[in-house]
């Protein structure tokens, strides 16, 4: 029977690496710290400007024209919004509202948008393409603010449903421009234990930076990943433990996972 732990002491002595962009990690961070861990901040990507701001503001400035917009990351909630406040100075009222997860949901109600449909399980575009509000959408207009580059199942999929889909485009995701020796080094030394995954870009962006060595190093090491697309995306690259999926993209549902996963270890 596995020894019972302190509170607060429930990952003495774990060492996790967060891949989240900069200024997302803290609170993650600072949830390991709590439980006695060790958080080694490298963000594996960067949030950057849209290429093209123009069209974006376009799309704000006839936004009441829509019958729902759809956001796909607490990313684009912030950016758009932002730009929704300063031009429109609130969100127009018969706009109707949907994120693909929690987060974003969170996000959303910070700028009084009313009720926002979201899916109660699983947090993905094909979890929010199964909710009864989306399936009678002939005719509609409908706007999704993403990153550039996004997955288009959610946009198709609408499309074949017989709405009409524009996208707004909010940010571009890009590799950190960082020294990753520091990291190698941990590595070498045996200094990470598991590795959180929040995105496939920064998956991909840490696999290039790291060079044959260090992939090895990584591809060993144990991952929390937050969604199911994530985890096949791992297998994919020759990851040698299966990995461990949340059950929410959100930071505490990956503390309890990378707490789920130390438990598993001590009855190894």
């Amino acid at each position: 029977m596995p020894e019972s732990v302190a509170p607060g002491r429930a990952l003495q002595g774990v060492r996790v690496l967060i891949t989240r962009p900069r200024d997302q990690a803290e609170k993650l961070a600072q949830l390991i710290e709590n439980e006695g861990g060790e958080a080694i901040r490298f963000p594996a990507i960067e949030i950057a400007e849209p290429t093209d701001a123009r069209a974006l503001l376009a799309v704000i400035d006839r936004l009441d024209k829509f019958d729902l917009a759809i956001f796909i990351s607490p990313n684009a909630v912030i950016r758009a919004m932002k730009l929704v406040i300063a031009h429109q100075g609130a969100w127009p009222r018969n706009v109707r509202i949907a994120s693909v997860g929690r987060g974003s949901a969170r996000e959303l109600k910070r700028f009084d948008t009313g009720n926002v449909i979201v899916p109660a399980g699983r947090f993905d575009s094909e979890s929010l393409l199964a909710l009864p509000e989306l399936q009678l959408v002939t005719g509609l207009r409908i706007v999704i603010f993403r990153g550039e580059g996004g997955r288009e199942l959610l946009g198709d999929t609408l499309k074949s449903r017989g709405a009409n889909i524009e996208y707004a485009e909010c940010y571009r995701r890009t590799p950190p421009r960082v020294d990753v020796t520091p990291l190698l080094d941990h590595w070498a030394r045996g200094e990470i234990d598991i590795v959180s995954l929040t995105s496939v870009d920064g998956l991909h962006n840490l696999f290039d930076m790291l060079g044959p060595a260090g992939r090895e190093q990584f591809a060993r090491t144990p991952v929390i990943v937050v969604s199911a697309r994530l985890a096949e995306k791992c297998r994919e690259l020759g990851f040698k433990t299966e990995p461990l999926v949340a059950t929410q993209a959100s930071d505490e549902a990956i503390l309890e996972s990378i707490k789920t996963w130390r438990e598993m270890q001590k009855t190894l």
